[in-house]
């Protein structure tokens, strides 16, 4: 091994020092700077003494030298012999390579500096504000909601840690959300699996944390990663919502995040909206108005006044509320029996368009019992189902559609996925059968017999991008209207796409539901974000145990076209064992944003239901 030399040394010292930034950068050319100066001063002394006349002393040679180092054009009223002009000349030309340095390396300082706080590496002082993790097409329904939820709120604050540039997110947001009202988004520049980046989002301070799952490969391993990195961080944080893909992994994330960690389903709530969306038409409607902060949201309030009421007379304690369950000790229950009492340590889940609406009504309402009708169930009978493509959630759905239907149901599978119809084991109600099939091909859909269906289910081809996988499902969408049309068939249309945008064009096509599952899961993370008991209630709406969510006949209610308030829908549905939270109105059944649905209406306000309107309810099947 050779020997290092003292030249290498020195170098390698020099180049270390020379790496620390701009502040050693200033520090030599400083050394610089001195050494010139006191050069030219000893020059000055030696070749020129006495000049320029009246300097006597070596302090007043070291102060011109450095006027002229600083102020090379000084040079130029100068006057003395050649060899004090030429020293002085020297000077002059060595300050103004130091100034340019000197001016470089503060402007490229300063940039590095401005820069850095233009990527967001600055720690964030706030306090009670909501924190959002990773990105994707979520974040701009989450930060749009909450902004809605924050809206009588001063100051609110959304800080959002991504590794994206800071700049791309905020005018991504600004572009996609639009007005942000009394709400501040801060983003920041960082990696959230990393603990170093998390302290720069003040966890200890924030409300609430939300945790995206980001597109591309293994979204769900980047999730529990994020939940690694909060578990590791030293002191508290708030409750964190996580949403995860795949319901493979939620063991493994539950044992990541720990227990103050809830954890949202994308594909099995998806799977389980879609499947009732296609039983009951409107039933997306009806959840994304219960999910978004515009119309009727979902409150839980303690009943000073009504301990000791029943469930049923409960229904009308509220004007302009709905009261749709129960939060007890054991769980939730929504429309649990009319004879239930309510206790002390009950919370009455109730239906609300603001906060401040709920309140008791001053008396009981008035009911007209002339316009009661009393019907009795429908039986149940097989039924006919095509679920036309497939993706990774189709086997999920065909299980929960399995749970809905009477035995001897049939469910036709037409796709050219090569992995349809894979591990169908275990069904009890359906026979399924899978055909091969271009959906976006009219010969090929009209030889599927589609008029001999009841429902028609249309997922998301996984193979294609979303946009690409849109596009086909609209194709598919307006051959079915065409085919209606043509034929006069009637079956009911459910369709599940990615990007809200292309609602609006789905809308020609008149399908009676069109899911956008991003949307959703987006709308239930901002609900849980800002309330996470509520993170039962949904669970219970969406399962097929228990009381659902149904759209059913009007005139099983009451008679239609006459004038009734909507308290005497709400008791005539209460002797039927149901709880009734709105209506809707078929005539506005393609008008959007609601479709003809009217959710929580005042108790008090008289309407006319038509023979094709439907009265929505919470019911057992």
């Amino acid at each position: 091994m050779s020997k290092i030399t003292f030249r290498e040394r020195a170098r390698y010292w020099f180049d270390n020092t020379m790496s620390r930034g701009t502040a050693s950068l200033i520090g030599w050319l400083a050394v610089v700077s001195v050494g010139l100066i006191v050069v030219v001063a000893v020059l000055t002394m030696w070749l020129a003494p006495g000049e320029p006349e009246g300097v006597g002393h070596m302090g007043e040679v070291l102060w011109i030298a450095l006027m002229h180092a600083l102020t090379p054009g000084k040079v130029a009223s100068d006057k003395g012999s050649l060899a004090y002009m030429t020293v002085m000349f020297i000077c002059s030309l060595g300050g103004l390579f130091i100034v340019s340095m000197l001016v470089g390396l503060l402007s490229n300082g300063l940039k590095q500096r401005v820069d850095r706080l233009r990527r967001g590496r600055s720690r964030i002082v706030e306090s009670g504000h909501t924190v959002i993790l990773g990105w994707s097409d979520q974040v701009f329904t989450i930060v749009s909601e909450l902004i809605k939820a924050h809206a009588s709120q001063k100051g609110s604050v959304i800080a959002v840690l991504a590794e994206r540039d800071k700049l791309e997110m905020e005018e991504a947001i600004r572009e996609h959300v639009g007005d942000l009202g009394r709400t501040r988004v801060v983003c920041r520049t960082g990696r959230p699996t990393e603990p170093r980046d998390l302290a720069l989002m003040n966890l200890a301070a924030a409300r609430s944390v939300v945790v995206l799952s980001p597109g591309g490969d293994d979204p769900d391993a980047h999730v529990i990663k994020i939940l690694l990195a909060l578990a590791k961080r030293h002191g508290a944080h708030p409750p964190v919502v996580a949403g995860l893909t795949s319901s493979r992994n939620i063991a493994a994330a539950r044992l990541a995040g720990g227990p103050d960690v809830h954890l949202v389903d994308s594909d099995d709530t998806a799977s389980r909206l879609i499947v009732q969306s296609s039983r009951q038409s409107g039933m997306s409607v009806v959840c994304m108005d219960l999910l978004n902060f515009d119309g009727g949201e979902i409150y839980l309030r303690t009943p000073k006044k009504l301990v000791g009421v029943t469930y049923g007379e409960a229904l009308h304690a509220y004007q302009t509320a709905s009261a749709i369950g129960l939060r007890r000790p054991s769980g939730v229950v929504l429309n649990p029996p009319a004879d239930t009492v309510i206790n002390a340590d009950d919370e009455i889940v109730v239906i609300a368009h603001d906060d401040s609406h709920v309140r008791l009504a001053a008396g009981k309402p008035a009911i007209d019992e002339s316009a009661i009708v009393t019907a009795g169930a429908a039986p149940t009978e097989p039924e006919r189902t095509l679920l036309l493509n497939w993706n990774g959630r189709a086997e999920q759905i065909i299980r929960y559609l399995d749970g809905y239907v009477a035995p001897g149901s049939v469910l036709e599978v037409a796709t050219d996925h090569p992995k349809a119809g894979a591990d169908l084991e275990g069904l009890r109600n359906l026979t399924v059968n899978v055909k091969d099939c271009d959906t976006t091909d009219r010969f090929a859909l009209e030889s599927l017999g589609v008029g001999l269906f009841q429902h028609v289910i249309v997922l998301s081809d996984d193979r294609y991008d979303p946009h690409h996988a849109d596009t086909r499902t609209l194709m598919t969408l307006l051959q079915l209207r065409d085919m209606q049309s043509t034929l006069r068939e009637h079956y009911s249309i459910v369709s599940e796409m990615h990007d809200e945008n292309n609602r609006a064009l789905a809308e020609v096509t008149e399908a009676d539901d069109i899911v956008i599952s991003d949307t959703v899961i987006g709308l239930l993370l901002a609900q849980l974000a800002e309330n996470r008991h509520l993170a039962d209630v949904f669970a219970y709406l969406f399962d097929s145990r228990g009381s659902e969510i149904y759209p059913r006949p009007a005139g099983d209610y009451v008679k239609t076209g006459t004038r009734v308030s909507f308290a005497t829908v709400v008791e005539s549905a209460r002797r039927r064992g149901e709880t009734a939270i709105g209506y809707r109105n078929a005539t506005a059944r393609n008008d959007p944003p609601h479709y003809g649905i009217v959710l929580n209406p005042d108790k008090s306000e008289q309407i006319v239901l038509g023979r094709r309107d439907s009265v929505i309810v919470l019911a057992e099947r």
